[in-house]
C-alpha cells in the first residue's frame, strides 16, 4: 500500500513540475514586448489545463479532483506568486476542455475574453459567441454586453440556426406588426425572414 502511495505522490509531483514549467515559460515570455504574447497566454492555459485534466485521471474524474487543484495552487502561488488561484487553475482546466468538445482557441481573443466565455456551460453558445468576438473584434466589455443581453438566444439560433450569420445579427429586440400570425415570442431571426418576405408593407 505504502509503495502505491509512493508512486502517486510521485506522478503527481511530476504533473506539477510540468505545470510549474510551463507557466514559468509563459511569465517569461509576457515580459517581452511581442505581438505573438496572447498566443503564448492561450497555449500555455490550454497546456496547463490538459496537464490538470490527465493529472485528475481524465475528463470523467476532473471535476471531483478539486483537492488536486487546490494544492497545485497553494504551491504554485508560494513558488510563482499571485495569479495562480484555485479559480485560475479551474478556468485552465475548463479553457482545455471546451476546446476538446470543439471550441476554437483563436488567436484574435484574449485570455480575458475566454474568462467571460468559460461562465457559460452551452458549448454551442460559447461557440457562437467566438465567432462574433472574431467578426467584430469584440473587446471584454462588448463581449460582456452581448452575452448579458442574451443574444444568442434572441437571435434565434439556437433553435434556427446551423451556423451563425453575420445579417442575423440585430442588435435589439424591435416591435413590429405583421399580417402573419405568429406567437407572441419569436426569435429575431424569424422576425427578419418575416419582414423580407413582406417587404412592400414595411417600406
Amino acid at each position: 500500500m505504502s509503495s502505491i502511495l509512493i508512486n502517486e505522490e510521485m506522478i503527481s509531483i511530476n504533473y506539477y513540475n510540468e505545470i510549474k514549467t510551463t507557466l514559468i515559460k509563459n511569465e517569461a515570455y509576457k515580459k517581452v514586448k511581442d505581438y505573438s504574447k496572447n498566443k503564448s497566454d492561450l497555449n500555455s492555459y490550454f497546456e496547463v489545463g490538459r496537464l490538470l485534466v490527465v493529472a485528475q485521471g481524465g475528463e470523467a474524474r476532473a471535476k471531483y479532483g478539486n483537492k488536486l487543484i487546490k494544492e497545485y495552487s497553494e504551491k504554485l502561488t508560494k513558488e510563482l506568486g499571485k495569479g495562480y488561484n484555485v479559480s485560475s487553475l479551474k478556468r485552465m482546466r475548463k479553457f482545455y476542455l471546451i476546446i476538446q468538445k470543439g471550441a476554437t482557441m483563436s488567436h484574435q481573443l484574449t485570455w480575458s475574453n475566454y474568462v467571460e466565455l468559460l461562465k457559460l456551460d452551452d458549448i454551442n453558445e460559447i461557440k457562437y459567441y467566438i465567432y462574433i468576438c472574431e467578426s467584430h473584434n469584440l473587446s471584454v466589455r462588448d463581449l460582456r454586453e452581448r452575452i448579458k443581453s442574451k443574444e444568442y438566444e434572441r437571435i434565434g439560433y439556437k433553435e434556427e440556426l446551423e451556423e451563425p450569420k453575420v445579417n442575423t445579427l440585430i442588435k435589439n429586440p424591435i416591435i413590429i406588426k405583421t399580417k402573419n400570425k405568429v406567437n407572441d415570442n419569436i426569435s429575431e431571426y424569424t422576425l427578419h425572414q418575416f419582414i423580407l418576405e413582406d417587404m412592400d408593407n414595411f417600406l
